[in-house]
């Protein structure tokens, strides 16, 4: 096997291994990095916003060191593993002699780099594309029953990786509709949907709250063509920096040879087009199209082999691009580097600062599933992000980490206390206001429901509202407070209304445990004119109401 790399090849790998080693090591972590920490200690088949193949691999990295590189030890392994399938997708014969321009064009790609010590979702989705496709290449050549096992958990292990794996997929699925009509590319269909089925039995038992999310329930905003479209356009240059005309150049003059060809211009293009869209009516994210860079790295760099020119220009332009990446990875570690204050800098100061204040005491941050696992991994204690109305669900809303600080004292943080005692400057570049709470008591996982088909004209009418209790213990209705809040076209909330009037149908004064209790009620009227959805939240011991009902559209 090793005979098909050269030792150039060799050593440059090794030289980059090390590199991002060095770095995950000294750069403290993300905030994004600190929330998949989070899920790593709690192991499940799935999390609120992914798949789980990210928790796994910083479950596994933490088997081999403590610390950040205890996070992300595995990315490394997997970018390198990502770099090697990338050599092995080039197939012209002229590739040995452009060892040092390949690792050039691939260490100056944007992303590529970042991800090289980052342990997000997109870690495993670029290994796992570039993986697929190298498993297709050779399906194509010769179909088996073995390759189609090994296709088959591969798109399972894509989809593990993250839910924009189908779109991986699918475009290379639509680039050989032959496929359907190929008993060995069913088998693999089927091998990785019965892969999956985990995953899809996490779905049902959290009633597919992920995918209801993603699709249905993420505020958005007005379009604006700047933030929007242009920014869209920003991100496809960002992706490679310098050296994008060239990119996108190899793209626009790569001919349809073959099978496998097709699927890489597919599905460049069809990821293209599809965020293109997307834009049209929200942001989108940079990482969101990164899948682009394994076969836009694979049609570049065979330009490369055959175009003087373009093999000149990425050469000068990736090394400046290269300088320029490594000037903000040392950034990342030495804070005066960087152009602006990053995730990545002073988390380990504020986290000493707000536990100096805690002592042994859990920390509940208000509306912060980025400030609570960062405070949880450096400081080693307990942590809970209470989420209210006016943010989003999210891991804390589902798991059990409300248990951990029932009936503590607790230190509660938030960016707005009217009756505090503590404040915290430069936290997460903040300041957080803070109290102490004796026998800290919430119900986040109370769950509203309400008769949807009653909303063509709700103001003054009654209506039935239905509340589960899915603990353990009876709640005492004295302790809990209704609101409504209503939100724009946008599902941005705007206005926050207590209800004066809701009364149990069978007049009991506590919430059994396990049970449901109905209520009658009238929507209060809103401030704001033309409310488009409104949500039911419940108030408990004087906090914030909660996020316990869907988003309800009023007619």
């Amino acid at each position: 096997m090793l005979q098909k790399f050269p030792k150039l090849f060799l050593y440059l790998l090794g030289v980059v291994f090390i590199i991002n080693l060095l770095q995950s090591y000294f750069t403290e972590l993300i905030f994004d990095e600190a929330y998949y920490w989070y899920f790593s200690q709690h192991m499940a088949w799935g999390y609120f916003d992914h798949p789980p193949m990210v928790a796994l691999l910083i479950k596994i990295s933490s088997f081999f060191f403590s610390g950040e590189l205890g996070v992300r030890f595995m990315s490394c392994v997997l970018s390198i593993g990502t770099l090697i399938i990338l050599w092995l997708l080039i197939d012209n014969k002229r590739k040995k002699e452009y060892i040092t321009h390949f690792f050039i064009l691939t260490f100056s790609v944007t992303l590529l780099n970042a991800y090289g010590f980052f342990t997000l979702p997109d870690t495993p989705l670029l290994f796992f594309t570039a993986l697929f496709l190298l498993v297709y290449k050779r399906f194509l050549t010769k179909p088996s029953f073995s390759l189609a096992i090994g296709m088959g958990l591969v798109m399972a292990a894509l989809m593990y990786s993250k839910y924009h794996a189908i779109l991986v997929i699918f475009f290379v699925l639509l680039s050989n509709l032959k496929l359907l009509a190929n008993k060995y590319a069913w088998m693999a269909v089927f091998i990785a949907l019965v892969a999956y089925i985990p995953h899809f039995i996490w779905l049902y038992d959290h009633d597919f709250i992920s995918i209801k999310y993603h699709l249905f329930e993420r505020p958005n905003e007005a379009y604006d063509f700047k933030q929007f479209t242009l920014g869209y356009f920003l991100n496809l240059f960002a992706l490679f920096g310098l050296i994008f005309p060239w990119v996108y150049r190899a793209l626009f003059k790569t001919g349809i040879t073959d099978l496998f060809t097709k699927a890489l211009v597919y599905l460049t293009y069809g990821v293209l087009v599809f965020f293109f869209i997307s834009s049209l009516h929200r942001i989108v994210q940079t990482q969101w199209i990164i899948v682009i860079s394994i076969p836009l790295t694979i049609m570049t760099f065979n330009d490369m082999l055959i175009n003087e020119s373009t093999r000149k220009w990425i050469f000068r332009l990736g090394l400046v691009n290269i300088v320029l990446l490594s000037i903000l990875r040392i950034g990342l570690i030495y804070e005066p580097l960087f152009p602006v204050t990053y995730e990545s800098h002073g988390n380990k100061k504020w986290v000493r600062k707000v536990a100096l204040i805690a002592g042994d005491m859990p920390v509940v941050f208000e509306n912060s599933y980025r400030l609570a696992p960062m405070y949880a991994f450096y400081s080693g204690k307990t942590s809970f992000s209470l989420n209210n109305t006016m943010y989003r669900e999210n891991e804390y809303s589902i798991d059990e980490s409300e248990s951990k600080v029932q009936h503590k004292n607790i230190l509660y943080l938030s960016q707005y206390i009217p009756e505090r005692d503590i404040q915290i400057a430069n936290l997460n570049e903040s300041t957080y206001y803070g109290k102490i709470i004796d026998d800290f008591e919430s119900y986040r996982k109370l769950k509203c429901f309400v008769d949807t088909r009653k909303f063509e004209n709700p103001w003054g009418s009654e209506h039935t509202l239905k509340v589960y209790n899915p603990y353990d213990i009876d709640i005492d209705l004295k302790k809990i407070r209704f609101g409504v809040t209503y939100l724009n076209d946008y599902k941005r909330p705007v206005d926050i209304i207590p209800i004066q009037d809701v009364r149990p149908e069978n007049k009991n004064l506590t919430l059994k445990s396990n049970d449901t209790t109905f209520f009658t009620f009238k929507l209060p009227k809103p401030l704001m004119e033309n409310p488009v959805y409104f949500r039911i939240g419940i108030s408990e011991n004087g906090l914030h109401y909660g996020l316990n009902g869907q988003n309800i559209r009023l007619d």
